[in-house]
């Protein structure tokens, strides 16, 4: 995969985490609430993600990186799995099927990215 590919998801990873900490109360409200402390959980996953991007910046680690994005999308993947099954009671269209799929899709879709820049 090329250069450019694995910098824009570091730039995407990179504005993804910044948007955890200017609007934490929506990325709350994406954590499953079976899980415990989620405002803990919404801060630590953007700091994976600005650790991630920081991996997918350097050339000699981009590798390393991109399998990090790769297990740290992919656990992401269980907050919208869990929105699957709570469609009935989450309000506006991320909380309804249309929704929910569009989530999972564009998720595995940021996986497939992962997995590409995996392959140098």
């Amino acid at each position: 995969m090329s250069d450019f590919a694995a910098l824009a998801l570091a730039a995407f990873l990179t504005v993804t985490a910044v948007t955890h900490f200017l609007f934490p109360a929506y990325f709350r409200t994406l954590v499953p609430r079976w899980l415990p402390s989620p405002t803990a959980l919404v801060v630590g996953s953007a700091v994976a993600e600005l650790a991630t991007a920081a991996l997918l910046f350097a050339p000699a680690t981009r590798t390393v990186g991109g399998w990090t994005a790769v297990a740290l999308l992919s656990a992401f993947q269980v907050s919208h799995l869990d929105a699957a099954f709570h469609t009935r009671t989450r309000p506006g269209f991320l909380g309804s099927p249309w929704g929910v799929t569009a989530r999972l899709t564009v998720n595995a879709a940021y996986i497939a990215w992962a997995l590409a820049v995996t392959a140098g």
